[in-house]
């Protein structure tokens, strides 16, 4: 055994020598040619662009702010236009989740965070008196520039509806 990875080195070493030891070809003495068009270094993305990757996990509501599910697929057909969005309703991790096809022009992205409303009951001051505080509140975006939007609204329904359709299914 030894005498085999003995054998394998020196083989390595043989081939890897002659490599090491060639030298670069001089430069040429003549400026290179200029270009007709230069090309720029960096190129940014666009306001109007979203990346596709970030698309996929986004979260889906409807009007009221009720969570229907969240996009799992982006389908393109072969000119590469979207062909549809598949959308995983209900589950849990992953077990469970009813995947439907909804075109790509029923869904409103939307930039800004989801709009939260909480009710707090306060303690009571008299035999049946309850002060009631209602209180509306949204998270702040550190990145207003961003390359995707914050969550998507699927118009006119809700999770029962979508878990009543057609499910999606791979071929």
């Amino acid at each position: 055994m030894r005498y085999n990875l003995l054998v394998g080195g020196l083989l390595a070493s043989i081939a890897l020598v002659p490599a090491l030891a060639q030298s670069n070809p001089p430069a040429s003495s003549q400026p290179p040619a200029a270009t007709a068009t230069p090309v720029p270094a960096v190129t940014k993305t666009q306001g109007n662009l979203w990346r596709a990757s970030k698309l996929k996990g986004l979260n889906v509501y409807n009007e009221q702010n009720e969570k229907l599910g969240d996009i799992t697929e982006i389908l393109i057909d072969k000119s590469g236009k979207v062909d549809g969005i598949v959308i995983g309703v209900g589950g849990f991790l992953g077990m469970g989740q009813h995947d439907i096809k909804v075109e790509m022009s029923k869904l409103k992205f939307v930039d800004e965070p989801v709009r939260t409303s909480s009710t707090s009951n306060t303690g009571t001051t008299g035999a049946n008196t309850r002060a009631t505080t209602t209180t509306s509140s949204t998270a702040t975006s550190a990145n207003d520039h961003k390359c995707y939007p914050d969550h998507a609204i699927l118009s006119g329904a809700s999770k029962e509806q979508l878990k009543s359709m057609p499910q999606f299914k791979f071929d």
